[in-house]
C-alpha cells in the first residue's frame, strides 16, 4: 500500500477562515481535527478538536478547574460564542507545529512512523514536483489501521 493509494479527500480549513465554521465542520462530520492550509494550499497546521474546546474554556477556569463549577448551564450553552470573530490562526497552539506529510510513494509503515513520530491523527500526502506542490488527500490513523488489519486478515471483515 502506498500512501497515494490510502489518501482520502478531507476536511481542511485555510489560517484566514473562521473559527465558528471551523468548529462546525468537526462538529458535522465528527472529525478529530481539520488540515490547516496556507494561501498556496500547502499544509500549515493541523487544528485538534481539543484545540478548539480549549478556546472555548475561559482563561480563569483553565487557571483553576474547580472554577468550572461556578459556571451556570445559562452560561456553558453560549461557550461557543466565544469564537466568533475569530479565525482559524488565533485558535492554533503557539507551539503547533506542521503537520507530517508522506510523499505519494510512501509505504504504509512510513505513513505510521510518521503519525507515530509527531503524535499526529493524520498525515497530509503531498505530491511535489517542479511545478509546486499538490495535496492529494489525508491518511487518518483510523483509516490506515483500518487498511492494514484488511491486508493481515483479508475477506474477514
Amino acid at each position: 500500500m502506498r500512501a497515494r493509494d490510502l489518501a482520502q479527500d478531507y476536511e481542511a480549513v485555510r489560517l484566514t477562515g473562521d473559527a465558528m465554521e471551523a468548529a462546525r465542520l468537526m462538529a458535522e462530520h465528527r472529525l478529530p481535527g481539520l488540515l490547516v492550509l496556507d494561501d498556496s494550499d500547502e499544509p500549515t497546521a493541523i487544528l485538534p478538536a481539543s484545540q478548539l474546546i480549549k478556546m472555548l474554556v475561559p482563561p480563569y477556569v483553565l487557571e483553576d478547574p474547580t472554577l468550572a463549577a461556578v459556571i451556570d448551564e445559562r452560561h456553558a450553552d453560549r461557550l461557543c460564542e466565544s469564537l466568533r470573530g475569530r479565525r482559524v490562526a488565533d485558535c492554533l497552539s503557539r507551539t503547533a507545529t506542521p503537520p507530517p506529510i508522506a510523499a505519494p510513494d510512501d509505504t504504509a509503515v512510513e505513513v505510521a512512523a510518521l503519525m507515530a513520530q509527531a503524535r499526529s491523527p493524520l498525515v497530509a500526502v503531498v505530491d511535489r514536483d517542479r511545478d509546486g506542490a499538490r495535496l492529494l488527500g489525508v491518511i487518518t490513523a483510523l483509516h490506515l489501521l483500518n487498511a492494514l488489519l484488511e491486508a493481515a486478515n483479508p475477506g474477514e471483515r
